[in-house]
């Protein structure tokens, strides 16, 4: 508690992520609690709990992903502070309490702080669904027990997991344990690429038809991201920068491979679930229109799950990138301020950290297209003879746009911040 009272500024992020997290599960659980009131239809009630149960579920693996990132980044800094505490004499199981509890007590706040905005969220939730004719105008919204207990539950058990990881990978330090992950990543772009080879044998007029690309895609974008570090040294080792802040930022990336890896994995799954999920949902409304037929219950309840996951993960990635960046960047001050006496003017280190940057911008554009690009090709064949969609060049570019704003404008702007500091005063300060 004194630790997190001296540094509250160091537990925004995780606060942020557990609050937005909490706010979201909450919301679509509300929906639980409103399909089991009395007087509620089948077909409404149905309706709410697959939005709930979907959407809860995409929200779970979110909050622990955004979490795990910002304490990962969060516990890193502070390997200097640990260190010093076990020269003290506190024990390994004292400091993972430590950890353990600074997260359950943000988190348990930030929960707390999402209840009125959540129940706010889920009555909007509501008149969408009843807007769309999906849910009958009778129905009320009701924010109970399930909302309540699963949003607080999930963002604890969430947060009290990652940062027991957290602290875990970095007692680790540079041993090599990426068997397992190397097991779940190929495991992963196995089980993807199956999936997506399934969708030959679906119909053009089955109404799963959407499903086995979509999955493969995810699962695909998740192999890769697993594999994040491996990729980009990959992509490193063929790089032949040209000036000295190419040269720099590339020497950079080489050696803060693994500490990017977040990064890199949050753009790599933005990209592929994004550009998949919108790209096959407009190409099946663009079928359904020209057919001339009218979109059934279960089309409509389709349509509105992809909108609103693609909206979550939207929300959720760039909470992540700007969190992982801003900390990382700031992190940096030190090393900024050394460069400068070393003779680099800002705007070389502004050109450093572009570089850099663009760089995981531009891999994690690649290879979140790929994936994408698996689960959309064969849908686009089985639905409308199409090798690649006309429809996906204007959603690329706009996961695009918003992935490499994210990036660069996170790392840019918090780098200028930083470098307003004077260069003695950031060497002369701790890290």
């Amino acid at each position: 508690m004194r630790s997190v009272r001296q540094r509250p500024g160091r537990f925004l992020a995780t606060l942020l992520s557990a609050f937005l997290g909490a706010a979201i599960i909450m919301t679509f659980n509300s929906m639980h609690d409103t399909a089991g009131e009395p007087g509620v239809d089948a077909v409404s009630s149905e309706t709410l709990g697959t939005a709930a149960g979907v959407v809860g579920g995409y929200g779970t693996l979110l909050v622990f992903f955004a979490v795990a990132s910002t304490l990962t980044v969060n516990v890193r800094q502070r390997a200097a502070e640990l260190e010093l505490l076990r020269c003290a004499g506190a024990t390994p199981a004292q400091l993972k309490r430590m950890v353990v509890g600074e997260a359950v007590v943000v988190a348990l706040v930030g929960a707390a702080l999402a209840i009125v905005p959540a129940m706010l969220g889920g009555r909007l939730l509501l008149e969408v669904f009843q807007d769309s004719g999906q849910v009958a105008e009778s129905v009320d919204h009701s924010f109970g027990v399930i909302a309540l207990m699963s949003g607080i539950h999930v963002t604890l058990l969430a947060s009290a997991g990652a940062a027991f990881l957290a602290l875990r990978r970095v007692r680790r330090g540079r041993q090599r344990h990426g068997r397992a992950r190397s097991f779940l990543a190929w495991g992963a772009l196995a089980a993807g690429a199956v999936a997506a080879c399934s969708t030959f044998a679906f119909s053009a007029t089955d109404g799963a038809l959407m499903a086995p690309p979509a999955y493969g895609a995810i699962l695909l974008s998740v192999g890769l991201a697993l594999m994040a570090p491996r990729l980009l040294k990959g992509v490193l080792g063929r790089l032949a920068p040209g000036g000295a802040s190419g040269w720099l930022a590339v020497r950079n990336l080489r050696r803060r491979a693994g500490e990017l890896a977040g990064i890199l994995m949050s753009l790599i799954l933005f990209t592929a679930v994004s550009t998949a999920t919108l790209t096959m949902q407009a190409v099946e409304s663009d079928a359904v229109a020209a057919s001339g037929q009218v979109k059934s219950v279960d089309a409509k309840n389709l349509e509105t799950l992809n909108f609103t996951v693609v909206g979550i993960i939207v929300v959720f990635v760039c909470v992540m990138l700007v969190n992982s960046l801003y900390a990382a960047t700031t992190y940096r001050a030190r090393e900024f301020g050394q460069q400068r006496l070393a003779g680099a003017t800002p705007g070389q280190v502004l050109g450093v950290v572009g570089a850099e940057g663009l760089v995981l911008t531009v891999v994690g554009l690649l290879f979140g297209t790929l994936a994408a690009l698996a689960g959309i090709v064969p849908f686009t064949l089985v639905r409308g003879d199409a090798v690649l969609p006309e429809q996906m060049a204007g959603v690329w570019a706009a996961v695009a746009s918003i992935g490499a704003a994210a990036t660069l404008g996170t790392s840019l702007a918090t780098a200028r911040r930083v470098l307003r500091t004077p260069a003695v005063r950031a060497v002369a300060a701790t890290a």
